[in-house]
């Protein structure tokens, strides 16, 4: 028997082909699908009803890239610098963790994104100290209930052999809401003769790939990219990262060979690894999304993201940036974010026949209240206290403000973790 449930009388704000108010109106979800958006549609008997009036009703966030491992050590580097951060957490702290860490941070750092209308998530997991750190970041993905990209990095001399194990024995056959790319190190970090085998693996294994690339100075990024061109790579499908560095022209290159973009704005200024390329590659025709990349240095929250992105672009020198506007954030944060990750068909907006990716935001606080523009007061005005209910492919997990997790005990696990990750 079909399912179905129905959200009514919410604020609807849709996002493709671009963020639109469609007023006080309902939205029918039949099996975990969007069957209908509209007034009053025709609904079966048993019909679960949300009600959402006043409420605003929109596509759950896109969270194109985080280290989600990292939840156990928030705010462990305030005020650093990107080589502070790879000393500090990826020098020091990385090598302690065993896979219970990272099935604990992977959890905790899933379920901080459902709390905050997060639905979606690039895990960007280059945690894999062994088979058992692996296969706990993937259970711990399944676990949440979130839609996840699994990112999975391994930095061993074993790649591919231990990718290929991860693809044919997770990912093999369909597996509900968790699906893999490969995320590689890239000609930048480690090197032009890993990055072949990298790209030449994720081809062979039928991957994405995302990756570093761009943000490590303007040579750099200009010879990294010229690799990949030069040996036939750069039309694969790539997401780049921290692409700070390439030029205009090098943006509309990314965009005449498919490429995407994922910025995370907020840490791109504050460990000084660039200005965030927002504006530039969305002018160039490059997809181009949101990430909160790491909590050790910044908030895991997509409307601090959001608002990161909005007054950095808007901020750029010789008023460059003043014509993005609060819907071109909200974009990047759902349709456009899910367009990088290549579901652009599954999530991102409320479009009948994609899963049911929703969030429904409160109104009745002080920072809503009153607020003229839906979407301006979801970008600029709205927080997590705002989030009352989140639903991942119709399936509803936070509902009157309050996850259905144990998170108590979570955290509990998650401050012993800590303590033990960052003892001296």
């Amino acid at each position: 028997m079909a399912t179905s449930l129905l959200v009514k009388n919410g604020i609807v704000i849709d996002t493709a082909p671009r963020p639109t108010v469609l007023g006080s109106t309902d939205v029918l979800i039949t099996d975990g699908r969007i069957t209908a958006v509209g007034p009053a549609p025709t609904t079966s008997p048993g019909t679960e009803v949300i009600d959402a009036t006043g409420h605003i009703v929109l596509p759950g966030f896109v969270d194109t890239h985080r280290h989600t491992w990292q939840a156990g050590i928030r705010a462990v580097l305030p005020d650093g610098t990107l080589p502070a951060y790879l000393r500090r957490v990826h020098g020091e702290i990385a090598p302690r963790y065993r896979p219970g860490d990272v099935f604990t941070g992977t959890l905790a750092g899933s379920l901080e994104c459902l709390d905050s209308g997060i639905t979606t998530l690039l895990d960007w997991s280059h945690i894999q100290l062994g088979p058992g750190h692996t296969d706990a970041s993937i259970d711990a993905l399944r676990t949440s209930g979130i839609r996840a990209v699994f990112g999975y990095c391994h930095t061993g001399k074993d790649l591919t052999a231990e990718t290929t194990r991860v693809r044919r024995e997770y990912f093999d056959t369909p597996a509900g809401t968790v699906t893999m790319a490969l995320a590689a190190l890239g000609p930048e970090i480690a090197g032009e003769e890993r990055a072949l085998r990298e790209w030449n693996l994720a081809r062979d294994l039928a991957l994405p790939v995302t990756t570093h690339m761009g943000g490590h100075g303007a040579e750099s990024a200009a010879r990294g990219l010229a690799f990949l061109e030069a040996h036939g790579l750069a039309a694969h499908p790539i997401t780049y990262v921290h692409a700070n560095f390439y030029t205009d022209e090098t943006f509309k290159r990314i965009a005449a060979q498919g490429g995407t973009v994922s910025v995370s704005p907020g840490i791109e200024a504050a460990l000084n690894i660039g200005p965030p390329p927002t504006g530039r590659a969305r002018e160039a025709g490059v997809p181009t999304s949101l990430g909160a990349d790491t909590v050790t240095s910044g908030p895991g929250d997509m409307f601090s993201v959001m608002r990161a992105a909005y007054v950095l672009e808007r901020g750029r020198a010789d008023g460059a940036g003043l014509g993005f506007t609060a819907a071109d954030a909200l974009r990047m944060a759902t349709i456009e974010g899910a367009e990088t990750l290549g579901l652009a068909d599954v999530t991102g907006s409320l479009t009948p026949g994609k899963q049911a990716d929703v969030q429904i935001l409160r109104t009745d606080t002080l920072s809503v209240a009153a607020a003229h523009d839906p979407i301006a007061a979801v970008v600029l005005a709205a927080d997590t206290r705002n989030v009352d209910t989140v639903i991942v492919g119709g399936r509803v997990v936070k509902r009157g403000g309050v996850l259905r997790h144990d998170v108590p005990s979570l955290l509990t696990s998650l401050a012993d973790s800590a303590a033990r990750l960052t003892a001296a």
